[in-house]
């Protein structure tokens, strides 16, 4: 069982992504929530660079039994995580993942020309990383959930059922209607999953 849940916000870096769905949850597990320096609210730091500096961001914040909660592109950082600390990482949750594989195969929205004109003064590097992670998803065994809204342009269902057909020990949701912040708009139907899924015994 996790003793750390660790959120983390997809490339807008809003740090606040989770709370309506952490405040709903009712594990006892610590709650910490991570953000992407230079990114939102999060000062900038001159040593993070790229995706990796971000993951041992993410990596340093694994020091016990922790399960990851991304959105997003920070579902990118969570995999590589989640392949870096197997020994620490207990589950893993997924919402509407939009990198680490060739999405435009799945005619998802490209999103970063439009993000990177909103945020001007965010890093680019976010935006533009494109590593495919699939080759390495077999790796991952723990209990991993998937959430996806099929109203999303951006990481359309069919990026979510890739997913899953690759990670081992995958469950996969879909909401009617839901769209690519379904995971703070819907957080009273996403709680319950959540807290669910916590409960599972690790693979």
């Amino acid at each position: 069982m996790p003793t750390k849940l660790l959120f983390l916000p997809g490339a807008s870096g809003n740090t606040s992504f989770w709370t309506p769905v952490s405040v709903l949850l009712t594990h006892p597990a610590r709650k910490v929530f991570l953000g992407w320096p230079g990114f939102g609210p999060t000062p900038q730091n001159p040593n993070v660079k790229g995706i990796k500096d971000l993951v041992k961001i993410a990596v340093a914040e694994i020091d016990q039994p922790t399960a990851l909660i991304a959105q997003s592109m920070g579902g990118v950082v969570a995999i590589l995580a989640a392949l870096e600390k197997p020994d620490l990482v207990t589950h893993l949750i997924l919402t509407v993942t939009s990198g680490g594989m060739n999405v435009a195969s799945f005619k998802a929205k490209d999103w970063r020309p439009r993000f990177q004109q909103a945020n001007p003064t965010y890093p680019e590097w976010f935006a533009t990383y494109h590593e495919d992670l699939t080759p390495e998803l077999y790796k991952i065994t723990i209990p991993s959930l998937l959430l996806w809204g099929d109203a999303d342009p951006i990481s359309p269902v069919g990026i979510g059922e890739k997913l899953a057909s690759l990670l081992p020990n995958a469950s996969f949701h879909v909401f009617p209607g839901g769209d690519h912040d379904l995971a703070n708009k819907l957080a009273k139907d996403l709680a319950p999953l959540i807290d669910n899924h916590l409960s599972k015994s690790m693979a």
